[in-house]
């Protein structure tokens, strides 16, 4: 896959977003229930992705296959449409929020034990742990930082 620089997804693109964040969720999330699911993607929809600086790759089709979601120094999020995982896709787009967007720092769900061995590899390590996610569910997120 050849990796490009990083687009800007626009409002008219969070449909699209949103499903690639629910198709993302489904192959790593094992933990969350449905209900877990249909509450974060309201959430996605209607708040997540205006708090952030959005960033993201679209495949040779023009379609959403990855992005990421920026706040100041720290990556809020990193989803990637199940198929486009393994190809680096995920590495470059951290290497560029390292590189020139200044992040430093990322939270990850303890239990999605594959993007904490992804997040470690890119050379972030633990420096503390919550036992329930941001809206209090039981989720332990690890804080990461590079």
């Amino acid at each position: 896959m050849k990796i490009r620089m990083p687009e800007r997804p626009l409002a008219s693109d969070y449909d699209e977003l949103v499903d690639l964040w629910e198709r993302s969720v489904r192959a790593t999330h094992s933990f969350l229930q449905e209900d877990d699911i249909a509450s974060f993607k309201s959430l996605i929809r209607n708040e997540y992705l205006f708090a952030v600086d959005l960033w993201g790759y679209k495949d040779e089709d023009g379609r959403w296959i990855a992005f990421m979601g920026v706040f100041k120094n720290k990556l809020e999020m990193l989803f990637l449409l199940p198929s486009a995982r393994g190809k680096g896709v995920g590495k470059q787009l951290v290497e560029y929020a390292v590189k020139i967007l200044g992040i430093n720092s990322v939270d990850v769900n303890e239990q999605n034990e594959q993007a904490v061995g992804f997040y470690l590899h890119q050379g972030f390590h633990v420096i503390s742990r919550d036992a329930t996610d941001s809206t209090g569910k039981p989720y332990p997120v690890l804080h990461l930082q590079l």
